[in-house]
Protein backbone atom coordinates (compact mmCIF):
# COMPACT_ATOMS: atom_id res chain seq x y z
CA UNK A 1 0.00 0.00 0.00
CA UNK A 2 1.89 3.03 -1.30
CA UNK A 3 1.33 5.70 -3.25
CA UNK A 4 -1.20 8.87 -4.15
CA UNK A 5 -3.69 6.20 -3.80
CA UNK A 6 -3.64 5.50 -0.02
CA UNK A 7 -1.57 8.31 0.80
CA UNK A 8 -3.00 11.09 -0.88
CA UNK A 9 -1.23 14.85 -0.17
CA UNK A 10 -4.12 16.23 2.05
CA UNK A 11 -4.66 20.07 2.23
CA UNK A 12 -4.07 21.99 5.87
CA UNK A 13 -7.19 22.18 7.55
CA UNK A 14 -7.80 24.80 10.76
CA UNK A 15 -5.41 26.13 12.91
CA UNK A 16 -4.72 23.72 15.18
CA UNK A 17 -1.25 22.61 15.67
CA UNK A 18 -1.70 18.76 15.91
CA UNK A 19 0.34 15.00 14.92
CA UNK A 20 -0.44 11.85 14.76
CA UNK A 21 0.88 9.64 17.07
CA UNK A 22 0.68 5.31 16.45
CA UNK A 23 1.73 2.95 18.41
CA UNK A 24 2.57 -0.72 18.38
CA UNK A 25 4.49 -3.88 19.67
CA UNK A 26 6.12 -4.27 16.58
CA UNK A 27 7.14 -0.32 15.63
CA UNK A 28 7.09 2.68 17.72
CA UNK A 29 6.35 0.76 21.14
CA UNK A 30 5.62 2.77 24.29
CA UNK A 31 5.48 5.74 22.35
CA UNK A 32 1.99 6.91 23.76
CA UNK A 33 2.93 5.66 27.58
CA UNK A 34 5.88 8.30 26.66
CA UNK A 35 3.78 11.01 25.44
CA UNK A 36 1.45 10.61 28.94
CA UNK A 37 4.89 10.29 30.94
CA UNK A 38 6.08 13.43 29.67
CA UNK A 39 2.80 15.28 29.74
CA UNK A 40 2.13 14.79 33.30
CA UNK A 41 6.00 15.63 34.00
CA UNK A 42 5.20 19.30 32.47
CA UNK A 43 1.95 19.81 33.43
CA UNK A 44 1.22 23.14 35.93
CA UNK A 45 -1.98 23.24 36.76
CA UNK A 46 -4.54 20.66 35.81
CA UNK A 47 -4.61 17.27 34.20
CA UNK A 48 -8.12 16.06 32.85
CA UNK A 49 -8.71 12.57 31.77
CA UNK A 50 -10.98 9.89 30.45
CA UNK A 51 -10.39 6.68 30.00
CA UNK A 52 -12.26 3.42 30.23
CA UNK A 53 -9.88 1.06 31.45
CA UNK A 54 -7.37 2.43 34.27
CA UNK A 55 -4.76 -0.44 35.26
CA UNK A 56 -1.62 2.40 35.39
CA UNK A 57 1.86 0.80 35.65
CA UNK A 58 3.83 2.05 38.25
CA UNK A 59 5.79 5.10 36.18
CA UNK A 60 2.51 6.27 35.08
CA UNK A 61 0.96 5.88 38.93
CA UNK A 62 4.57 8.21 39.99
CA UNK A 63 3.89 10.84 37.12
CA UNK A 64 0.24 11.24 38.50
CA UNK A 65 1.23 11.41 42.03
CA UNK A 66 4.56 14.02 41.00
CA UNK A 67 1.74 16.28 39.29
CA UNK A 68 -0.54 15.87 42.35
CA UNK A 69 2.10 16.95 45.03
CA UNK A 70 3.27 19.58 43.03
CA UNK A 71 -0.08 20.95 43.08
CA UNK A 72 -1.36 20.13 39.82
CA UNK A 73 -5.24 19.16 39.63
CA UNK A 74 -5.63 15.70 38.71
CA UNK A 75 -9.04 14.57 37.97
CA UNK A 76 -9.41 11.11 36.36
CA UNK A 77 -12.94 10.41 34.94
CA UNK A 78 -14.06 6.55 34.96
CA UNK A 79 -16.95 4.73 34.12
CA UNK A 80 -19.16 4.17 37.24
CA UNK A 81 -19.29 0.16 35.25
CA UNK A 82 -17.50 -1.00 32.63
CA UNK A 83 -18.33 -3.42 30.34
CA UNK A 84 -15.36 -6.05 32.08
CA UNK A 85 -16.05 -6.31 35.32
CA UNK A 86 -12.96 -8.11 36.21
CA UNK A 87 -10.79 -5.03 34.73
CA UNK A 88 -12.87 -3.14 37.62
CA UNK A 89 -11.77 -5.03 40.39
CA UNK A 90 -8.38 -5.02 39.22
CA UNK A 91 -8.83 -1.49 38.56
CA UNK A 92 -10.63 -0.30 42.20
CA UNK A 93 -7.13 -2.65 44.10
CA UNK A 94 -5.20 0.59 42.89
CA UNK A 95 -7.23 3.81 43.14
CA UNK A 96 -5.43 4.20 46.68
CA UNK A 97 -2.19 4.80 45.31
CA UNK A 98 -3.38 7.91 43.40
CA UNK A 99 -6.05 8.59 45.81
CA UNK A 100 -3.58 9.22 48.44
CA UNK A 101 -1.72 11.43 46.75
CA UNK A 102 -4.69 13.90 46.07
CA UNK A 103 -5.55 12.92 42.98
CA UNK A 104 -9.25 12.95 41.97
CA UNK A 105 -11.41 9.65 40.79
CA UNK A 106 -14.76 10.47 39.43
CA UNK A 107 -16.75 7.45 38.71
CA UNK A 108 -19.55 8.95 35.63
CA UNK A 109 -22.72 7.61 35.20
CA UNK A 110 -24.01 5.03 32.48
CA UNK A 111 -24.06 4.46 29.91
CA UNK A 112 -20.80 2.91 29.59
CA UNK A 113 -18.47 5.46 27.93
CA UNK A 114 -15.44 4.77 26.01
CA UNK A 115 -13.55 7.55 25.43
CA UNK A 116 -10.33 8.18 26.17
CA UNK A 117 -9.68 11.70 26.03
CA UNK A 118 -6.62 14.03 28.29
CA UNK A 119 -6.28 17.91 28.63
CA UNK A 120 -3.09 19.22 30.55
CA UNK A 121 -3.04 22.97 31.67
CA UNK A 122 -6.07 24.13 29.64
CA UNK A 123 -4.03 24.02 26.25
CA UNK A 124 -2.94 20.66 25.13
CA UNK A 125 -4.70 17.86 24.19
CA UNK A 126 -4.69 13.97 23.57
CA UNK A 127 -7.81 11.46 22.12
CA UNK A 128 -7.41 8.74 20.53
CA UNK A 129 -7.78 4.96 20.90
CA UNK A 130 -5.41 4.03 23.89
CA UNK A 131 -6.31 3.24 27.13
CA UNK A 132 -4.76 3.01 30.44
CA UNK A 133 -3.37 0.04 30.73
CA UNK A 134 -0.52 -2.28 29.64
CA UNK A 135 -2.41 -3.97 26.85
CA UNK A 136 -3.06 -0.24 25.36
CA UNK A 137 0.08 0.79 25.90
CA UNK A 138 2.46 -2.24 25.16
CA UNK A 139 0.61 -5.04 22.85
CA UNK A 140 -2.08 -3.31 21.23
CA UNK A 141 -2.06 -1.04 17.85
CA UNK A 142 -2.99 2.57 18.75
CA UNK A 143 -3.67 6.08 17.12
CA UNK A 144 -3.82 8.67 19.17
CA UNK A 145 -3.88 12.57 18.26
CA UNK A 146 -1.55 15.26 20.34
CA UNK A 147 -2.60 19.06 19.40
CA UNK A 148 -1.97 22.10 20.98
CA UNK A 149 -4.44 25.31 21.24
CA UNK A 150 -6.76 26.95 24.09
CA UNK A 151 -9.89 26.91 22.10
CA UNK A 152 -9.70 22.80 21.35
CA UNK A 153 -9.13 22.83 24.70
CA UNK A 154 -12.17 24.66 25.74
CA UNK A 155 -14.40 22.37 23.47
CA UNK A 156 -12.89 19.21 25.16
CA UNK A 157 -12.94 20.33 29.00
CA UNK A 158 -16.93 21.52 28.01
CA UNK A 159 -16.93 17.29 27.30
CA UNK A 160 -15.44 16.25 30.96
CA UNK A 161 -17.34 19.37 32.39
CA UNK A 162 -20.64 17.04 31.08
CA UNK A 163 -19.43 14.50 32.26
CA UNK A 164 -19.05 15.50 35.67
CA UNK A 165 -21.77 16.92 36.35
CA UNK A 166 -23.19 13.51 36.79
CA UNK A 167 -20.22 12.03 37.92
CA UNK A 168 -19.48 11.01 42.20
CA UNK A 169 -16.48 11.37 43.72
CA UNK A 170 -14.26 8.56 45.03
CA UNK A 171 -12.56 8.92 48.15
CA UNK A 172 -9.93 7.63 49.97
CA UNK A 173 -11.94 6.44 52.85
CA UNK A 174 -14.44 4.66 50.70
CA UNK A 175 -11.75 3.05 49.41
CA UNK A 176 -10.45 2.34 52.83
CA UNK A 177 -13.94 1.17 54.02
CA UNK A 178 -14.72 -1.50 51.79
CA UNK A 179 -15.02 -4.66 53.32
CA UNK A 180 -12.14 -7.52 53.14
CA UNK A 181 -13.80 -9.92 50.73
CA UNK A 182 -14.24 -6.78 48.16
CA UNK A 183 -10.37 -5.80 48.57
CA UNK A 184 -9.40 -9.56 48.17
CA UNK A 185 -11.25 -9.85 45.00
CA UNK A 186 -9.66 -6.76 43.70
CA UNK A 187 -6.46 -7.80 45.11
CA UNK A 188 -6.77 -10.86 42.95
CA UNK A 189 -7.83 -9.73 39.91
CA UNK A 190 -4.85 -7.33 39.85
CA UNK A 191 -2.48 -9.77 39.36
CA UNK A 192 -3.48 -10.59 36.49
CA UNK A 193 -3.82 -6.73 35.02
CA UNK A 194 -0.87 -7.51 32.64
CA UNK A 195 -2.98 -9.47 30.75
CA UNK A 196 -6.65 -7.68 31.10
Amino acid sequence: MDGDLWFPELPERGDVIARAITDGPDADFETVRWILLAALAEAQNSVRMVTPYFLPDSALITALNLAALRGVRVDILLPAKSNLKFVDWASRALWWQVLERGCRIWLTAPPFDHSKLMIVDGHWVLLGSANWDARSLRLNFELNVESYGRELAEQMSKIIDDKLRGAREVTLAEMDGRNYAAKLRDAIARLFSPYL
